[in-house]
């Protein structure tokens, strides 16, 4: 059963000359349960796409849909996961999970809400650290609390926006190991938005590149066959791992390739002719170039 249906979406910025059309004629249906994986370049409009969903930007056609009804703006039904972890640098790692229960569960006792907080902090392995401050966490361990305060929260989906990209590889693969055990407890619905097929092969059930913009659109989608829990290490050797990951990464490549194509067309560079040594004429005037 569909839990999130994004229908003939089309999304731009700007007007008249200076509008940017970032999506076209998007069409998406997640399932109740399922990990999506949405893979795309850098600037296709990746973080657009997620921000329709968690309810801060608006289609301009089509219609984005949570269980049957329109998204009208951010709820606590959609915990999102920043790339920039998004904390509060003068709360601590404690507080800053407190936040969002006190938003989302206001009913709730104090001695129930601690026991909820101090549970989601234990989950992302926080504990020791849960009196520090942003400022003195790691980049690590500051994306686990941005993990630890969307699950506090109990959504009923997880948005995940490029969250591991800023983060080095070792760091990266040790998150994604813990993004997957806890994910796994609940299955709670996930979208995750990466430029990396490789952590969408290891995390997601399904794939879908997105083509690089503008009027960027869902390209063909790719299922991910390994039963969980994966190991890198063996599906590094499965060769079934390999023809899936080279299929995207072509597909990839080649809508890249389109696309440059077109968008070299658009451009006519200038015949810029120098008239002496030092200089360019640029019209009537002359400009000095300093040489390195």
């Amino acid at each position: 059963m569909a839990i999130l249906e994004l229908n003939n979406v089309s999304k731009s910025f700007g007007v008249g000359s200076n509008k940017i059309d970032v999506l076209t004629d998007i069409n998406l249906s997640v399932n109740e349960g399922e990990f999506l994986a949405i893979v795309g370049f850098s600037g296709s409009g990746k973080t657009t796409l997620i921000n329709l969903i968690n309810g801060l930007h608006f289609p301009d056609q089509g219609e984005v849909l949570l269980k049957g009804n329109p998204i009208v703006g951010p709820g606590p039904d959609r915990g999102v996961i920043f790339q920039n972890y998004s904390l509060l640098p003068w709360l601590s790692v404690y507080s800053n999970v407190k936040l969002a229960v006190d938003e989302v569960f206001p009913k709730m006792s104090r001695s129930e809400k601690e026991a909820h907080i101090l549970k989601y902090i234990e989950m992302v392995n926080l504990t020791p650290a849960r009196d520090k401050k942003p400022s003195e966490l790691s980049g690590g361990m500051r994306q686990r609390v941005s993990v630890a305060r969307a699950l506090a929260m109990n959504p009923e989906m997880l948005l995940m926006d490029e969250p591991l990209s800023a983060l080095d590889a070792l760091t990266r693969g040790s998150l994604q190991e813990e993004i997957i055990k806890i994910w796994s407890q609940n299955k709670k619905t996930a979208v995750l938005i990466t430029n990396d097929v490789d952590e969408g092969i290891l995390m997601a059930d399904r794939i879908i590149p997105l083509t690089p913009g503008p009027n960027a659109t869902l390209g063909p989608e790719f299922n991910v066959p390994f039963e969980r829990p994966r190991d890198v290490t063996n599906i590094n050797k499965d060769e079934q791992y390999k023809r899936l990951r080279n299929e995207i990464l072509e597909y990839l490549i080649e809508v890249g390739s389109t696309r440059r194509q077109v968008s070299d067309q658009k451009y006519i560079l200038p015949d810029l002719k120098p008239t002496m040594p030092g200089r360019i004429r640029l019209g009537r005037k002359k400009q000095k170039v300093k040489y390195f």
